[in-house]
C-alpha cells in the first residue's frame, strides 16, 4: 500500500520548522511513499528560525494527495484568510484519505471549513480558537476523528506522524520507524504542558504569547466570519 502513497506537507513563511520536520522524518521513512513540500512557488521559504525551506512542488503542480498535512507556526495567522491557500487545501481534502495538521495548522483546516463537527487538537495557546470553526477542542497529543488526524503543539508532530503511519500502513511499520529514529523521549523537565509546568513558568509563557494570541484570535474571528 505504501508504494502508492502521496503525502504532502504545506510549507509557508514563518512555519515552525519542527512542526513539519518531525513528521517529514517519519513520512520519509515509509517505504515507497512520495513526500511533497508544497507552496505557491518554488522559491525558498523562511521558517520561524534561521532555517530556510525549499518547496518541492507548487499548488498548481501538486498531484492528488493521500495525506495533506498543515503544520503550524506564526505564519498560520496569514493563511487563515488567504483564499488561494484555503482553496488548495479544500481541493486536496475533498479526495484525500487523511486530512491532517500539527499545532496551529488545525486552525487553517478550520478556516477552510474542514473541521466543523470534528474533534481536533492544536497548540495549548490556540485551543479556544478551534470552537470558532465548529470544532471540539481536544486536549491530547494526537486526535483521530474519522479521517481528520490532528496533532498538538510542535513536538507532538512526531507522535502524530507515527500514529498516522499505523493507520496508513500498519503498526509494525510505525514501530520500526520509531525504533529507527530512537524516538524514546525522556525530557529533563516536566514543563511541557500547562497542566504540569510550574506556575511561574506558565505565567511567564502566557505573558509572552499574549500579543501573538490576540493577533491570531483576530485573524481566526475574521476567518470564521468568512465561512458564514
Amino acid at each position: 500500500m505504501s508504494a502508492s502513497l502521496q503525502i504532502g506537507l504545506l510549507v509557508f513563511p514563518r512555519v515552525t520548522q519542527l512542526d513539519f520536520t518531525g513528521p517529514l522524518q517519519v513520512f520519509s521513512s515509509v517505504p515507497g511513499a512520495t513526500v511533497h513540500l508544497i507552496w505557491k512557488t518554488l522559491d525558498p521559504v523562511p521558517s520561524d528560525s534561521v532555517l530556510m525551506l525549499t518547496p518541492t512542488i507548487t499548488f498548481a503542480d501538486c498531484p492528488q494527495l493521500d495525506v495533506i498535512c498543515i503544520p503550524g507556526g506564526f505564519g498560520t495567522d496569514a493563511l487563515l484568510n488567504d483564499e488561494e491557500t484555503l482553496d488548495f487545501v479544500r481541493r486536496q481534502a475533498s479526495s484525500a484519505k487523511f486530512v491532517t495538521s500539527v499545532c496551529t495548522g488545525s486552525l487553517v483546516l478550520g478556516a477552510a471549513g474542514l473541521l466543523k463537527g470534528y474533534n481536533a487538537a492544536t497548540h495549548w495557546s490556540a485551543m479556544e480558537m478551534l470552537a470558532l470553526f465548529g470544532a471540539t477542542p481536544t486536549k491530547t497529543r494526537v486526535c483521530v476523528d474519522r479521517n481528520r488526524v490532528t496533532g498538538g503543539g510542535v513536538t507532538a508532530g512526531i507522535d502524530f506522524a507515527l500514529t498516522l503511519v499505523s493507520l496508513l500502513v500498519d503498526r509494525t511499520t510505525a514501530e520500526a520507524i520509531q525504533l529507527r529514529l530512537e524516538y524514546n523521549p525522556a525530557p529533563p523537565f516536566n514543563a511541557g504542558s500547562p497542566d504540569t509546568a510550574p506556575a511561574e513558568v506558565l505565567a511567564l509563557m502566557k505573558e509572552r504569547v499574549a500579543p501573538f494570541q490576540a493577533r491570531r484570535l483576530d485573524a481566526a474571528k475574521r476567518a470564521a466570519e468568512r465561512l458564514v
